[in-house]
């Protein structure tokens, strides 16, 4: 009985793995779920000028994930915070996704 409960555990564990989705894939969950509203196609509805675009992330000194990290963790100006709101896996998947998205303009 045991062997077959672990046989069992083991194919569930195989199956899980090998149909998760990538951390890309959570990014852009995560980004529609929180992001969306204001950066849509990686614009900004606040500010035009500080889009997700590449160049302006550039132009910011934002083109790294590290620095969308400490953004979405930490917010600024009228960007909320969201540490408390998103796992610290969840802002780096969405720090990826964004990174992505922008080194392809938004394509």
């Amino acid at each position: 009985m045991k062997k077959i409960i672990s046989v069992l555990l083991l194919g569930i564990a195989i199956f899980t793995f090998a149909f998760s989705s990538p951390a890309l894939a959570d990014g852009a969950t995560v980004f529609s779920a929180n992001c969306a509203s204001c950066h849509a196609g990686g614009k900004n509805l606040v500010n035009a000028a500080k889009s997700l675009k590449k160049a302006d992330l550039e132009k910011y000194d934002m083109y790294s994930a590290e620095a969308i990290i400490a953004q979405v963790t930490n917010g600024k100006g009228a960007m909320p915070a969201f540490k408390g709101r998103l796992k610290p896996a969840e802002i780096d998947d969405v720090a990826a996704y964004v990174f992505e998205q922008a080194g392809k303009d938004w394509k």
